[in-house]
């Protein structure tokens, strides 16, 4: 009897704790539960990083572009990890070598800073710095001389021709389904992500600043 008392007990915790676990899923889940949970998780990252990637541009003197890095760190990597601003191939080592985030956030300012001066002697605009991130300076040389304004059709272009220098680099990891397919250098809509996750970091620095503003 009080081994079948035993195997009851075990049946009942058992049953409510599936029962919590649905309960759990169900409550994170109702109402895009899931994605403002990510979206939380995001945003404390990125605020948290905010100081040293203000810092750094500070030295370049582009500490206005404080939400423009934190928007490509939110493009790159939502904010996780060793190499939050994926800087590590922009400074000659292999992908994710870089092991501090600081060191990351370093490189990466400092990669951005390049870009900048160099599309400024080139005349181009910011979205083709932005885009020249993910693409190299190569990018900024070519829509230099394909009237100096970013598009999507130029990056295309910039990425085929790169493509077909490296087919056997430069294939999507042979995915026919990667919606990059057949422009497999970079991301050709980068810019363009990049600008959508930069508006929300300013809202998320706004209110911060407001919060911190009425706890003032």
């Amino acid at each position: 009897m009080k081994k079948k008392g035993c195997l009851g007990c075990l049946g009942f915790l058992l049953s409510f704790g599936i029962i919590f676990l649905i309960a759990l899923v169900f409550l994170v889940t109702r109402d895009g539960g899931t994605d403002k949970l990510m979206s939380k998780l995001v945003e404390k990252r990125l605020t948290e990083y905010q100081p040293l990637v203000e810092s750094e541009l500070e030295k370049y003197g582009l500490k206005d572009y404080t939400p423009l890095l934190l928007g490509i760190m939110y493009q790159e990597s939502n904010g996780r990890g060793n190499d939050p601003m994926q800087s590590s191939e922009s400074n000659g080592l292999s992908r994710n070598e870089i092991e501090e985030p600081e060191q990351s956030i370093e490189q990466g300012v400092a990669h951005f800073y390049d870009m900048y001066s160099y599309a400024q002697k080139k005349g181009v605009d910011l979205d083709t710095v932005i885009q020249s991130y993910n693409m190299g300076p190569g990018y900024i040389d070519y829509v230099a001389s394909n009237g100096q304004k970013h598009t999507e059709e130029l990056a295309k272009e910039f990425s085929k021709i790169q493509v077909e220098k490296n087919p056997d680099v430069y294939k999507c990891g042979g995915d026919k389904n990667n919606f990059r397919y057949p422009y497999c250098y970079g991301d050709y809509t980068y810019s363009e992500k990049v600008n959508e996750r930069t508006l929300t970091v300013k809202e998320w620095i706004g209110n911060s600043a407001t919060a911190d503003a009425n706890q003032s």
